[in-house]
This record gives structure tokens, C-alpha cells and sequence, in this order.
């Protein structure tokens, strides 16, 4: 035989054996072919969870400093870090005092004269509580406040006030104050802004009227009426990245706060039936039950058998109005159904003014007078107005719906 041949016949059984081995390893995946999907789906799960974890936190949420979205803040946090200011955010409200505490103790050991933390607050849901406000009122040295409303701004004291909003038409807005912060940026971008009413206000739509940028008397506590001026997808335009980095980067530490569901404090158990009761009602209580039991017994077999009717029943809405109004009409009560409209149109021109639902019929009168430039007189003689006849009170029902529309319209 030739060494060819012979190196040939060594070869072969190599060969074979190779052949044999991925044989037996694509008949065990064939076997097996459930279990090794689900260790190979698992895998890649596991690979995307650590890719995630070690990729920068993002989040979806309106003005965070981790939200790279139009309506999230990553620009400017971004800016503000590169200036050398320590952003930090927070998601709770321990997490915040905690924060707000370190950063007091840092700038307490670097310098005893440096400015304090700053806190950005934007608690667009009022999930925080007076209690929760004023804790962090007193643990930083300023406060910038993005579209407060009116209890955020009652538990923080002071003289801030809703004061409506930018109306309709006006895109841009110039400071028109002596302010620091507002003068150095120039106008600004005022579409959907709220106003605010205080001592010391910028960006005023007219004489009066309140200012998108509100400040406290002794500047711990800024207000700014718009949410869009420091977002992503404003921040270039006018004056919006001047004024949102003077107005947070005071300090060489900014706390943002963004509150949550978690922030929300339960309230006290309420008394149970028990508790409530007097001590009486332990024994009257299932006597009466017996009592009733026992006509329920009594006076069911007279009346016969259940007869059974589908159900629910829909009833339209345009149905219930028009049953009570009847109701008012038989009845002649018109003072009764004009302080149901009066209600009615109090409580949808403070939703549109963004005023709240606490807050009283003389500040609503206020803030639409304010809002249409008007007296208050005049405003007030639509919504306190009290007809007497029922042809007054149609005539005064088309009144407070023309009003209405010129609030919503503005």
C-alpha cells in the first residue's frame, strides 16, 4: 500500500467519528428544542437587563432632568452640569429632604457665605401635602415652583396668587421688571403660561393682569407659569435657556424634584360604624333586624312572586336635566335652579382660570374680571346676579354661558 492510501485509511475513521459527534448533537437539540429556546430567550433577556442597567437611567416623565423626549429636561440639567452645578433628581419625597440635607452639609463645610441647594419643584398632580411643602420650604434656601396652583402656593405662605392665564394669541412675552434673571434673558415663549399675582412679577401680558414669573419678597420662593420654557424642545428658542439657567443655577447644587403617587400621605382611618354608633344601638339595633325580617316575611307572600326586569336601565343624561328642570319649573324655584347654574359656571371658570376647586366665588369673580379686562363690577354683576322671575333666570342662564365662552376663548 502507498503512504497516500495509508495516510487516507487513518483519516477515515476521523472523520466518521466527526461526523458522528454533530450527528448526535443536532438530533439532542431536535429532542430538546423547547428547553433550548427558552435558555436562549433567556439569555438575551438577561444580557438586555444588564445592557439597561449599565446604560444612563431615562424616563418618560414631563420635565425630568433624565427625559431626552420634547417634553422632558435633559437639556438643560445637561447644560447646567456642564456649568458646574451638582444636579441631582429625586423621585420621592425622603429621597429629597435627604438630598436637600447633604447638600447643606457639603456647602456648610466648603464655605459658611455660599448661597444654599436650590430646589426645582414640579408637582404638576398636587400630590404633596401643606405639611410636605413647608418641610421643604424650610430645608433649602430657594425655591423655583413650576405652574403651582393655589394650594401648593397657600401652604407655602407668602403673597403669590393664581392670577389666570396668557391669553390667547400671544406667543412671546418681555420681562418688563428689574430682576436679574428675566432682564439678562429678554422675552421669552408664553404659549398655554399661566399668570401669577405677587410684589414682584415679570412678564406681564398687560398693567395688572399678574406676570408669568412671579418672586417672593425676600426671592427664597420663584414661581414660573410655564412648563414648556425649560423642556427640551423650547429651550433654544428666545430668551428660554437664559432665564431657566439663571433661575436654577444660583447654587452649586439643584435638587429636582419631580413628586409621585408614592409622595401621596394616607389619611387617618376613618371611624367605623361602631365607633360612630351610639351605645344604644347594641341592643335596638338587632331588634330591629328581627323586626324587619319578620314583615319582610310577612308582606312578601301577599305580594307574590318577584317579577324580573332587565337591568341597569339607561337613563341619558340630556333625560335627567330635562326632569329636573321640570322639577324647579312645578315648583317655581328659581332661586334654587339659578344656585345650581351659578355653581355650574363657578366651577368651570376655575378649571379654565386653573384657580382649583377650593377656591372661593369672590377670587373666581376676580380672576375672570382680571382675564376679559373688565371691572369687576361688571363681572360680578353676571355671576352674582340673583334673578327673581323665571324669564330672569332664562335671560341670566344665556348671560353666564356668553361668559363662559369668552373666558374658554381668550
Amino acid at each position: 500500500m502507498t503512504p497516500v492510501l495509508e495516510s487516507e485509511n487513518r483519516l477515515a475513521p476521523a472523520v466518521a467519528g466527526g461526523g458522528g459527534a454533530g450527528h448526535a448533537v443536532t438530533a439532542w437539540i431536535r429532542r430538546h428544542r423547547t428547553w433550548t429556546l427558552l435558555i436562549l430567550f433567556f439569555s438575551v433577556g438577561v444580557g438586555l437587563t444588564i445592557l439597561a442597567q449599565q446604560s444612563p437611567r431615562s424616563d418618560g416623565l414631563s420635565l425630568s432632568a433624565r427625559n431626552a423626549a420634547p417634553e422632558g429636561a435633559r437639556a438643560a440639567a445637561e447644560i447646567l452640569g456642564s456649568r458646574g452645578v451638582d444636579v441631582r433628581q429625586t423621585d420621592t419625597f425622603d429621597a429629597t429632604m435627604s438630598a436637600l440635607d447633604r447638600a447643606s452639609e457639603d456647602g456648610a463645610s466648603e464655605s459658611a457665605d455660599g448661597p444654599g441647594p436650590t430646589l426645582f419643584l414640579y408637582d404638576r398632580n398636587g400630590y404633596l401635602d401643606p405639611d410636605q411643602l413647608q418641610a421643604l420650604q424650610q430645608a433649602t434656601d430657594r425655591m423655583v415652583i413650576i405652574t403651582p396652583r393655589l394650594s401648593t402656593l397657600s401652604a407655602l405662605g407668602g403673597d403669590i396668587r393664581p392670577a389666570g392665564v396668557v391669553p390667547a394669541g400671544v406667543a412671546t412675552l418681555d420681562p418688563g421688571c428689574a430682576l436679574d434673571a428675566p432682564a439678562a434673558a429678554g422675552a421669552v415663549s408664553a404659549d398655554s403660561a399661566y399668570l401669577y399675582q405677587a410684589n414682584r412679577v415679570c412678564y406681564e401680558p398687560a398693567a395688572g393682569m399678574g406676570g408669568l414669573l412671579a418672586s417672593s419678597d425676600d426671592g427664597r420662593l420663584t414661581v414660573v407659569g410655564s412648563a414648556q420654557i425649560f423642556s427640551n424642545r423650547l429651550l433654544d428658542e428666545h430668551g428660554n435657556a437664559a432665564l431657566a439657567l439663571r433661575t436654577m443655577g444660583a447654587s452649586d447644587t439643584l435638587v429636582w424634584y419631580l413628586p409621585g403617587l408614592a409622595d401621596v400621605t394616607a389619611e387617618d382611618t376613618p371611624k367605623t360604624l361602631d365607633e360612630l354608633a351610639p351605645p344604644w344601638v347594641a341592643f335596638l339595633g338587632p331588634w330591629l333586624a328581627l323586626v324587619a325580617v319578620l314583615a319582610m316575611a310577612w308582606r312578601g307572600r301577599r305580594l307574590g312572586p318577584l317579577v324580573f326586569e332587565p337591568l341597569p336601565v339607561v337613563v341619558k343624561a340630556v333625560e335627567t336635566a330635562e326632569g329636573r328642570a321640570r322639577l324647579y319649573h312645578d315648583a317655581h324655584a328659581v332661586d334654587r335652579a339659578a344656585d345650581s347654574l351659578r355653581a355650574g359656571a363657578l366651577v368651570r371658570l376655575a378649571r379654565a382660570l386653573r384657580l382649583g376647586t377650593d377656591t372661593e366665588s369672590p377670587a373666581i369673580v376676580d380672576a375672570v374680571a382680571r382675564h376679559l379686562g373688565r371691572t369687576r363690577e361688571d363681572t360680578a354683576g353676571v355671576l352674582e346676579a340673583r334673578p327673581r322671575t323665571e324669564t330672569e333666570l332664562v335671560r341670566w342662564a344665556q348671560q353666564l354661558e356668553s361668559l363662559e365662552k369668552e373666558v374658554t376663548a381668550r
